[in-house]
């Protein structure tokens, strides 16, 4: 499971991901609300943990563009009061469960159980573009009738593409999205992997190209 904790209480929010940790979930964390939309859009997540009082966006206002966004990934709100209204106004927002602090671990993880099973109900399991199927549930990159096996990074690059696929991807986004915040990796580390998909779009005969744009980023093209 990879989860998105938006928590500007930085005690907190390394709590929240040693307590992900041991459950062997992926976990994310950013501190402000304009960084948890940025990550929210892009429908990478099973389950968001957002705080409610956030600078730059508040709670309430990070969920509510995400579901105009279209973006359905279960949200978790949590808050330091206990005022009805508040709950209220989540729910309202598009917020799917909420919790106030301070809370017990074992509750925050059978709520975040149970959102991610809703959720599974309407995952899709599979992206397309152009003649291309990456298949979610076992990581294969298919086209016609041959498919090949992606590596987790491998997988989670092709998938960032494919979902923003009208989009430019730039390095530091991908860096930031698939090795993670605190993480020493640098451009050819992307360049690599850019490198290792190409070849294997190669292998399947597809159409799709990873495009460069240089100084900016990586977006997919159909090649006639």
């Amino acid at each position: 499971m990879k989860v998105l904790i938006v928590e500007d209480e930085r005690r907190l929010a390394e709590a929240l991901v040693q307590i992900m940790k041991e459950q062997r979930y992926q976990a994310d964390v950013v501190y402000t609300g304009t960084d948890g939309l940025y990550f929210g859009l892009s429908g990478e997540y099973d389950v968001i943990v957002l705080d409610v009082m956030l600078p730059g966006q508040n709670g309430f206002q990070v969920v509510h563009k995400l579901r105009d966004a279209h973006i359905q990934t279960p949200v978790l709100m949590l808050t330091a009061r206990e005022d009805i209204r508040d709950k209220v106004t989540g729910l309202d927002n598009g917020a799917d469960d909420y919790m106030t602090k301070p809370f017990i671990p074992e509750e925050l993880l059978a709520r975040i159980r149970a959102l991610s099973r809703r959720q599974g109900e309407v995952l899709f399991e599979e992206i397309n573009f152009g003649d291309l199927t990456l298949n979610l549930s076992v990581n294969d990159l298919c086209c016609g009738s041959k498919s090949i096996h992606l590596g987790y990074k491998e997988f989670e690059v092709m998938k960032i593409l494919m979902n923003n696929s009208g989009k430019i991807i730039s390095k530091d986004t991908l860096i930031t999205r698939v090795w993670g915040n605190d993480s020493e990796a640098e451009d050819n580390n992307v360049e690599a992997y850019i490198s290792f998909l190409r070849k294997k779009l190669n292998f399947v005969g597809s159409k799709v190209e990873i495009a460069t744009i240089r100084k900016v980023g990586y977006h997919l093209e159909v090649t006639i």
